[in-house]
């Protein structure tokens, strides 16, 4: 139902929010009349632009390198409650720096440490308003990721912190639930999606026969968010047009 998924009055804050998935869900928040901040890594929103797959209208932008346990610790919230809390953080080490330390710690902190930091950090405001939690993680956190051990690895990390958390905090009335995107296409992807042979290899194995967009993400994060999967705890739910068949 149409008010299932109305978040007029509710706040929202995407982590990750200033581009590719994370944006894409701030936006499908701020559709249905959310209130929407998002953390990023630059110092201020003109520092984006749509070829970086950002559009930060609408939204509050706050600098917070999440990589950086000070920094999320010391960050000043831009609001008074928080009803959803989207972690859409995510970077990639290519050229096999992640089988180095430190490829492999610099993607470990932002990609699995983090997420708790920052759990922990808005858990009393989350109780408060009995809202909930999405980790976004990958359908690579289910399989091995030729070449990139510390994402696969945090990827794996994040779909189990998921469990964990949700069995945790739902006594606290917190839901915590979780998405795995497959291929989409974002500036993380360009290696893939703006080279032709692999992009080509890649639709072939996708059995919906395209790359996702951030708006797809962003309707699987309104479902998780809203009423309509109030049952739903620990989950890990994965959208990626079939790839993992």
């Amino acid at each position: 139902m149409v008010e299932d998924t109305d978040f007029t009055g509710k706040t929202v804050l995407v982590v990750g929010g200033s581009s590719g998935i994370g944006n894409g869900i701030a936006h499908g928040f701020k559709a249905r009349g959310a209130d929407v901040h998002v953390w990023g890594t630059r110092a201020s929103a003109s520092d984006y632009s749509a070829e970086d797959g950002s559009d930060l209208s609408g939204l509050t932008y706050t600098q917070v390198d999440v990589g950086d346990p000070d920094q999320i610790e010391a960050a000043k919230a831009t609001f008074d409650t928080l009803d959803v809390l989207v972690q859409s953080q995510g970077i990639v080490a290519y050229k096999r720096a992640e089988f180095e330390r430190p490829g492999w710690d610099k993607v470990m902190s932002v990609n699995i440490d983090s997420l708790m930091h920052i759990s922990r950090k808005f858990h009393d405001m989350l109780m408060k308003t009995k809202g909930s939690i999405i980790i976004v993680s990958s359908i690579s956190g289910l399989s091995a990721n030729i070449g990139n051990p510390a994402y696969a690895a945090s990827k794996a990390a994040a779909i189990s912190l998921t469990k964990t958390l949700g069995q945790a905090w739902a006594r606290d009335g917190i839901r915590v639930n979780g998405l795995a995107p497959g291929l989409v296409d974002t500036k993380l992807t360009k290696v893939t999606t703006e080279n032709p042979k692999r992009m080509e290899g890649a639709l072939r194995a996708i059995p919906v026969g395209r790359a996702g967009e951030p708006s797809d993400m962003a309707g699987a994060a309104i479902f998780l968010a809203s009423p309509l999967a109030a049952y739903v705890c620990g989950h890990t739910l994965i959208v990626d047009g079939g790839l993992s068949l």
